[in-house]
C-alpha cells in the first residue's frame, strides 16, 4: 500500500552533506548498519534506547573500539542514581525501579553506564529534551532521525490498544517524537519511520493522519509505503510500513523491487550445534523404510524456502509442553501427525479447523502465536512429533515448521506470499519456535541464521552475540528492521 498525496514536493531530494544519524528506539542499530554497508559518510550522533540488552548490543556492534571508563570518577551510588533517573529497562516494557537497578551490582551498572556514554545514548525517549539532540549547523550536516516506535499495541499479535495521543500505550510513544521536534530549534532534514503495516490500518489510520498533519505543519513532505523484505534481496516475507519525511519542498521515490536471488536454504549454516535439533537422526531410518525421501504429499503443514517473520518473544518456549496438548484426540480429527495450527485452547484446535494450507510458504510468525505440530504423545513431545513428521514423509528437506507450545492470544494464523516459494515468512521474536528440515532432521533456526534473515553480516552478528544469550539474540533480531530494505531506502536519497 503506497501513499496517496496531492501535495508532493517540487525537487527530488538528495543528501549531499555528511549525515548525523539520530536513532530513536534504536535497538542494535539496523539503520546504522544500512548506512555503513552503503559506505555513506555518516556519524552516530544520538541514540535513544532504554533496553539494557539492546544498549549492550548497540555498543558491541558500533562502538566496540571505545574502551573508555567513563564511570571511573563516580561512586556506585551515583551510577545507580544515574541509571534510575535515565529510565533503563530490563524487560523492554517499563523502566527499572531503583531497587532493581541496585540489584544489577556495581560491575554491571558501570558497564551499562559506559555503554550509554560511548553510544551517545539519551536512553528513555520520555526523558529526552529537544536540545539534547544538539541539532545545529544544518547548512553543513544532514540530520537523519529514525523512529521505529513500539508496535505492541498496533500489530495483530498485540492487544490492539492503538497509538492515540495521550493513550499512554507503548505505541503511543510516537507522540514523544512530536514533542521532541517541537522542542528542537533546528529540525532534522530527514525523518524515517518504520512500523508494522497496521500503523496505517483501519484501527490506527486516523491517528496516523494526525501525525501526518503535524509533520506537514512543521514543513515536512511525507511519503509512505509498505515494503516487503523479500523484494529487496532477503528471503523473508516481512512487510513493514516505512515513511520518509523531507523538510522543505522536496519529493522522494521509494526503491523499486529487485529479483530475489537467494532462498532460505542459502542462508542456513552448514554446521549446527546439536542443541538446536528437535528430532533424532532419521537419515538411516528413512533410507531403510522408504528408500528415498518421501516428501510432503498431503498438502499440509509447512513451507520450504521461505522463512518466517522474527519477533521479540523468543526464548519463552517450554521444552516439554505436553500439558498444552490433549493426549486423546477426538474421533473427528485426523491427527496422526499434525501440521501448522493454532492451539489457543485445546477444545478449539482439536475441532474441524482449517489447519493446513496448500502452500510452500510458511505463515508469518507473530508475537504470541502458537503454531506447532502435534502427535498423540505425552513424553518428549517435540522430539516425538518431529520424528513422526519425518517418518511419515509429511515434510521434506527445506520445509519450515512451527513447534511452539506457549500460550497465545490468537485464534487464527495467516499464510503470506502464496505465490513465492523462495523465501521465509516473517520471523518474529519467537524465532526459536521455528524449525527447518535439514538432512533428514528437524532443528531450530540458529540466532546467526535469524540475523542473516535480517540482513546483518556475520562479522557484525559475532560482535553483537559476544555479550548476549541465544534467547536475547532471537529477541533482538525479531525486534529489528531488515537492513537491506533500509539500504534501498537510503540509497534513493543519498546523492551521487
Amino acid at each position: 500500500m503506497a501513499q496517496i498525496s496531492l501535495f508532493d514536493g517540487i525537487n527530488k531530494f538528495a543528501i549531499t552533506k555528511p549525515i548525523r544519524l539520530i536513532e530513536l528506539f534504536g535497538g542494535y542499530g539496523s539503520q546504522a548498519f544500512a548506512l555503513k554497508y552503503l559506505g555513506a559518510n555518516f556519524e552516530h550522533w544520538k541514540l535513544c534506547e532504554w533496553a539494557v540488552k539492546s544498549i549492550q548490543a548497540y555498543k558491541d556492534a558500533h562502538c566496540k573500539e571505545d574502551t573508555t571508563d567513563y564511570s571511573k570518577e563516580l561512586t556506585k551510588e551515583q551510577i545507580f542514581e544515574y541509571l534510575y533517573q535515565k529510565g533503563i529497562s530490563a524487560n523492554y516494557n517499563e523502566p527499572m525501579s531503583y531497587e532493581q537497578v541496585k540489584r544489577l551490582g556495581e560491575r554491571k551498572a558501570r558497564i551499562i553506564y559506559n555503554n550509554i556514554q560511548a553510544t551517545h545514548n539519551l536512553v528513555n525517549i520520555q526523558q529526552a529534551k529537544g536540545n539534547d539532540f544538539e541539532i545545529k549547523d544544518t547548512d553543513k550536516y544532514c540530520y537523519v532521525m529514525t523512529y521505529s516506535f513500539p508496535c505492541q499495541d498496533l500489530s495483530s499479535a498485540g492487544l490492539g490498544k492503538g497509538m492515540e495521543k495521550g493513550s499512554g500505550t507503548r505505541s503511543g510513544l510516537l507522540w514523544e517524537v512530536e514533542r521532541i521536534l517541537d522542542e528542537c530549534q533546528e529540525k532534522p532534514q530527514v525523518l524515517l519511520m518504520e512500523n508494522v503495516p497496521e500503523v496505517i490500518g483501519a484501527n490506527n489510520v486516523k491517528h496516523f493522519a494526525k501525525w501526518l498533519e503535524k509533520l506537514e505543519s512543521l514543513g515536512y513532505h511525507c511519503y509512505w509505503q509498505v515494503l516487503n523484505g523479500k523484494d529487496y534481496g532477503i528471503p523473508q516475507n516481512r512487510e513493514r510500513c516505512f515513511m520518509v519525511s523531507i523538510l522543505g519542498d522536496y519529493f522522494y521515490e521509494f526503491p523499486k523491487k529487485i529479483k530475489l536471488e537467494h532462498k532460505l536454504k542459502d542462508l542456513l549454516e552448514d554446521d549446527v550445534d546439536e542443541k538446536f535439533y528437535l528430532s533424532d537422526k532419521m537419515k538411516e531410518y528413512i533410507k531403510a523404510e522408504n528408500g528415498k525421501w518421501t516428501g510432503n504429499d498431503d498438502k499440509s503443514i509447512i513451507n520450504r524456502d521461505i522463512g518466517v517473520t522474527i519477533n521479540t518473544r523468543v526464548g519463552n518456549t517450554r521444552a516439554d509442553c505436553s500439558d498444552y496438548i490433549c493426549d486423546e484426540l477426538p474421533a473427528n480429527t485426523n491427527l496422526k501427525c499434525l501440521g501448522i495450527f493454532d492451539y489457543k485452547a485445546s477444545d478449539k484446535f482439536l475441532g474441524n479447523r482449517n489447519r493446513f494450507n496448500k502452500t510452500e510458504i510458511a505463515p508469518t510468525m507473530l508475537t504470541n502465536h502458537n503454531y506447532g505440530v502435534v502427535v498423540n504423545s505425552n513424553n518428549n513431545l517435540k522430539q516425538k512429533l518431529c520424528n513422526e513428521l519425518i517418518q511419515s514423509g509429511k515434510v521434506k528437506e527445506g520445509d519450515i515448521i512451527r513447534h511452539s507450545y506457549t500460550n497465545s492470544r490468537f485464534d487464527d494464523f495467516r499464510i503470506e506470499n502464496k505465490e513465492n516459494h523462495d523465501c521465509c515468512s516473517t520471523l518474529t521474536t519467537r524465532a526459536d519456535c521455528i524449525g527447518v528440515v535439514k538432512d533428514y532432521r528437524i532443528r531450530k533456526l540458529t540466532p546467526k541464521e535469524c540475523f542473516r534473515l535480517m540482513g546483518v553480516k556475520d562479522k557484525d552478528f559475532e560482535d553483537i552475540a559476544q555479550n548476549q544469550s541465544n534467547a536475547s539474540l532471537y529477541h533482538l533480531a525479531g525486534d529489528s528492521i531488515i537492513v537491506n530494505v533500509l539500504m534501498a531506502i537510503f540509497k534513493n536519497m543519498i546523492g551521487e
